[in-house]
């Protein structure tokens, strides 16, 4: 067996028919079609959930959820998560692993990133994939504030691709995962730019839309400080990006910024947190190049699906998830073998 293949008992994953498209299980996983079932599997979590706004040593806040099990469950373990670009703590895919992961046991805290869910308001400078401080720190906070039994980081998409920088650069920042988890991840943006400019249309178009009312209700709210009427007439998810690296960052162009948050070449060769990818290889955003090309230290572990698409892994039409028994069982095994 292949060291990326999943092991026997997580080969069970074996979606038929349209389910087997890699285009279905992107889109099913973030539809309203399953966003029924899932609030309605959520409703007694969501009841139980805290707010809290988290502030870092630079005054940057970031909106979460903490929530505990009922006490007959719990565990005493705590899982952190990460959502995708554009998406937010009460996305499909993070709110359905938040429930499993409730119904096993599990603390858990669902991170929002600046200018992502409700959280526009908290902070004037607008967010961008470089960002990686303040949700380092933050993170930190949260792992620091739970004393009680071990703290594992799940993160989707580019929630993954802060997983896996977060899990590199915690130990020199002063604290410890006892495992993080990336699903589909971003590895290098400018693959992840050109696959969504030359694959389906309706992913590029996706992320256009969400880019475009998620910058509306930031320039509403700060109207003296972002006037984006030229951005808003841009139609291309490259040009936006450009105008905004030009216009509202630091970096000197569009390259420098999109490796900016790359974790390809030997960015995870010193990663010492035990760290699992998990992904597809039929993902139409995240090229599977880009994860076969990763260095192997010790502490890291690839498992690769044959379907699945982009964090999908939708196992039928009632729209239920393999992923989430999949992280169950990682966390869980995580404990066992500590």
């Amino acid at each position: 067996m292949s060291p990326d293949e999943p092991s026997a008992q997580y080969r069970d994953f074996q979606p038929r028919g349209l389910l087997a498209s890699a285009h279905v299980q992107s889109i099913l996983t973030s539809g309203p079609w399953r966003r029924r079932k899932v609030r309605r599997q959520a409703a007694d979590y969501l009841e139980r959930g805290r707010e809290e706004i988290i502030q870092a040593d630079d005054g940057t806040r970031l909106l979460g959820y903490r929530h505990r099990p009922p006490a007959a469950n719990r565990r005493g373990e705590l899982a952190i998560l990460l959502h995708g670009w554009e998406g937010s703590a009460d996305s499909n895919y993070l709110l359905s692993t938040a429930v499993a992961l409730d119904g096993a046991g599990f603390d858990t805290f669902r991170l929002n990133f600046r200018d992502h869910g409700p959280s526009h308001h908290l902070n004037v400078g607008l967010f961008h994939s470089c960002l990686l401080d303040e949700v380092l720190e933050v993170v930190g906070r949260v792992r620091r504030g739970f004393d009680e039994g071990p703290v594992f980081l799940v993160g989707f998409s580019l929630g993954g691709n802060f997983t896996l920088r977060i899990a590199r650069n915690a130990p020199a920042r002063g604290f410890a995962l006892d495992r993080a988890v990336a699903v589909s991840p971003v590895i290098r943006p400018h693959h992840v730019l050109d696959a969504l400019e030359s694959g389906l249309s309706l992913y590029h178009h996706y992320f256009v839309y969400k880019w475009r009312r998620s910058l509306k209700v930031k320039q509403a709210l700060y109207p003296e400080r972002y006037q984006l009427e030229e951005w808003l007439r841009l139609r291309g998810l490259r040009e936006q990006t450009d105008w905004l690296v030009e216009h509202l960052t630091e970096f000197p162009d569009l390259d420098a910024y999109l490796e900016g948050y790359s974790v390809a070449g030997d960015y995870l060769s010193g990663l010492e947190i035990p760290t699992r990818i998990i992904t597809a290889t039929d993902d139409p955003i995240i090229p599977i190049s880009d994860i076969r090309g990763l260095p192997r230290p010790d502490a890291l572990d690839i498992e690769i699906l044959d379907r699945g698409g982009h964090c999908g892994f939708i196992e039928n039409w009632r729209m239920d998830g393999w992923i989430e028994r999949r992280l169950v069982a990682e966390l869980t095994s995580a404990h066992q073998n500590r």
